[in-house]
C-alpha cells in the first residue's frame, strides 16, 4: 500500500482508503506488525476526515447564516402578485 500524504489527498481517496484498512483489519490475515502499522494509518486518515467535515459543517452554517440574512432583507414588494392563485 502506497502511503499517499493525507492532506494531499482528497475526502473520497481517504475515505476509500480507510475502508479498505478497515476491511483488511477485520479479515484479520495481516501480521501483527503490518496491522499496528495499518491501524495507526487509519487513525489519521480518520482523524483528518473527521477534522474535514466538521470545517465543512461550518462553511455551511456561514452560508446558511448568509442566506438567512440576505432573506431577512429580501423585497418582496416589487414580486409579482400571486393572489390569483386562490381565485
Amino acid at each position: 500500500m502506497a502511503d499517499k500524504n493525507i492532506d494531499e489527498m482528497t475526502f473520497k481517496e481517504a475515505s476509500i482508503e480507510l475502508e479498505k484498512i478497515v476491511r483488511s483489519l477485520e479479515a484479520g490475515d495481516l501480521e501483527l506488525e503490518e496491522s499496528l502499522e495499518r491501524y495507526g494509518r487509519g487513525v489519521e486518515l480518520l482523524k483528518s476526515l473527521r477534522t474535514r467535515l466538521t470545517e465543512a459543517e461550518q462553511k455551511v452554517r456561514v452560508l446558511l447564516d448568509a442566506t438567512d440574512e440576505d432573506a431577512a432583507v429580501t423585497d418582496t414588494q416589487s414580486a409579482p402578485s400571486t393572489a390569483y392563485i386562490n381565485e
